[in-house]
């Protein structure tokens, strides 16, 4: 007999919601006395009082009463659901209760279900009947159950990856595989659907990496898009081996090889959209987990305005690119946008009577017109065995791209003093940090002095999405802060006011919609160049090149954000020192 999981869930008799929320600290003492007097005076519960005020955050009130009624609390934004888990009970069944499946354990036989009101015996009971298995009820927030519902009973992908894991009927029973045997169990329509599946909604929801991640006793699947992370996808641990090996056999890695990480890349089509993945595989202590970086081949190369340079940082760029031979570097950590950059860059100065040559690690989008070559160390071609060869080469603009070492750094100053354009990438923080860098590689300062022209350094914000976009007065502090950041270029009206998205379904939810870069360019001036030869520490070289009008990238970020492009929080997420 089917049971539900309510038996820790009986009300305390000592303790009420209000004097919970009095021990944390969430209501004053005179709170708690105004409430109590109200709700005896107006005959309905402390909750209700408590809603009515609007004092406490609707899912801190939830994680109050999970505390009260002894349920364990869960938060639906950062949980990952199980197609399984969704299928098992219809959309009708959820939006009557308030409730939503998240997790189905094949070998308990239960499932963990979120509910607003977790001591609802009449909808556990009706779960538990209607399912068959034992119930588990967490409580969670009522909104963050609505948007729950209506996301993963809208989704396709969940949907979709549940229809073909009924159709594998692998998780209604374990079965054992034989080596010999998997080749033919991933051509299975029902494998080959879960990862067509999976790639589809990784081109439509526009993200820029798939995670494929083995737990202990699940796969989660993550999504990168706009640069921040999302868990969408929860698959049983029985079909872990065959997707595993359905994206190797794509790949073309060895499938019996578990011991070792492994490369490998194929092309996907979903209708006009065609998409290079970049695949990795890696062994960890669950499994293999993979990551696949999409790479669009449709779309082109966006021009240095539309990445969001302007002002006085594109004609920094622009003077110093002009220059017909030196160094230009683009500085930010991993994922911060450099390449694309540098292709903007390079498609800016592409023409019929200039050679322009690259070396890649990898080539991330092919360049008409421009010589691109991939590094491979396995036989010897590193980033400083082919730029000697690109010296051989008569090229006028050299793109190298990373400097790593010594030997890499000697070259690239070299081929600048040899008449050449360099452009490169580096890993500091900022702008100005990468100078004393160069050094430390054991470039000489008296040629850094002659060689470098510009350094970009540069971070990705998320849009504010269009179509959901509102205008809000900010908080005094806030604009204090902007005001402090930005100094003589704060603007002087009265009323200002800024931007932030609601959050719509073109978004999904999240209230941004694609992304925007901030810079800041430090053009190698003579007094930056004096600086260069005394060695000096990246803090007075910003000083010095703020002092000659230097536009930081927090300044870039609050001035997106006056814009109405981006919004404070994501600027502090990325440039926050």
């Amino acid at each position: 007999m089917p049971t539900s999981d309510v038996s820790s869930q009986q009300l305390p008799e000592h303790k009420t919601l209000l004097d919970i929320l009095l021990s944390d600290n969430l209501i004053t003492q005179e709170q708690y006395d105004d409430i109590k007097v109200k709700s005896a005076s107006q005959g309905v519960t402390s909750a209700s009082i408590i809603e009515s005020m609007n004092i406490i955050d609707e899912k801190k009130l939830a994680q109050e009463k999970a505390k009260l009624l002894g349920v364990p609390f869960i938060s639906l934004e950062t949980t990952s659901f199980s197609p399984q888990a969704i299928s098992l009970i219809p959309k009708a069944v959820v939006e009557r209760f308030s409730l939503i499946p998240f997790l189905y354990d094949e070998n308990a036989k239960s499932l963990s279900i979120a509910m607003s009101n977790p001591v609802d015996l009449e909808a556990l009971q009706f779960v538990a009947q209607k399912t068959g298995l034992t119930i588990k009820s967490y409580a969670a927030s009522e909104a963050e159950v609505k948007k729950a519902i209506s996301e993963q009973y809208s989704q396709e992908i969940v949907g979709e990856v549940g229809e073909a894991l009924a159709e594998t009927e692998t998780y209604k029973k374990t079965r054992t595989v034989d080596s010999k045997q998997i080749g033919e169990i991933i051509k299975e329509a029902p494998i080959a659907k879960i990862v067509s599946t999976i790639l589809e909604y990784a081109v439509t929801s526009r993200a820029s990496d798939v995670h494929i991640e083995p737990q202990e006793d699940r796969v989660r699947v993550r999504y990168r898009i706009d640069g921040i992370l999302y868990d969408k996808l929860s698959l049983p641990k029985n079909v872990q081996d065959a997707v595993v090996s359905r994206i190797k056999i794509l790949s073309e890695m060895k499938i019996d090889e578990h011991r070792t990480p492994q490369d490998g890349r194929f092309n996907f089509k979903v209708s006009d959209e065609e998409v290079d993945l970049r695949i990795a595989v890696l062994p960890t202590a669950h499994g293999e987990k993979i990551v696949m970086r999409l790479l669009r081949k449709t779309g082109g190369i966006p021009t240095l305005d539309e990445l969001g340079l302007n002002g006085s940082s594109l004609r920094n760029l622009e003077t110093a690119m002009l220059r017909p031979h030196g160094i230009i570097l683009v500085c930010g950590p991993t994922g911060s946008g450099k390449t694309t950059t540098l292709y903007s860059i390079l498609a800016k100065l592409n023409t019929t009577r200039v050679n322009i040559m690259s070396l890649e690690d990898p080539i991330e989008y092919q360049l008409p017109g421009v010589n691109q070559v991939a590094v491979n160390p396995a036989v010897g071609l590193t980033f400083a065995t082919g730029l000697r060869a690109f010296l051989r080469q008569d090229p006028n603009i050299i793109l190298v791209g990373e400097i790593r070492d010594k030997e890499t750094n000697e070259l690239a100053l070299q081929a600048a003093l040899t008449g050449h354009l360099v452009f490169s990438t580096l890993h500091t923080s900022n702008a100005a940090g990468a100078l004393p860098r160069l050094l430390d590689l054991g470039a000489e300062n008296f040629l850094l002095a002659s060689t470098m022209n510009a350094i970009v350094g540069q971070r990705i914000v998320r849009k504010i999405c269009d179509n959901c976009k509102e205008e809000y007065a900010p908080l005094p502090q806030i604009l204090e802060e902007i005001k402090k950041i930005l100094g003589p270029l704060f603007p002087t009206r009265a009323d200002i006011k800024l931007s932030r998205g609601k959050g719509c379904d073109q978004c999904g939810k999240s209230g941004y919609l694609g992304r925007v870069g901030i810079f800041e360019t430090l053009p190698v001036t003579p007094k930056i160049a004096s600086l260069v030869l005394e060695s000096a520490d990246s803090a007075t070289m910003e000083k010095e090149a703020i002092l000659e009008g230097m536009i930081t990238m927090k300044q870039d970020g609050y001035l997106k954000v006056l814009q109405g492009k981006t919004t404070v929080e994501e600027v502090l997420r990325v440039a926050q020192e």
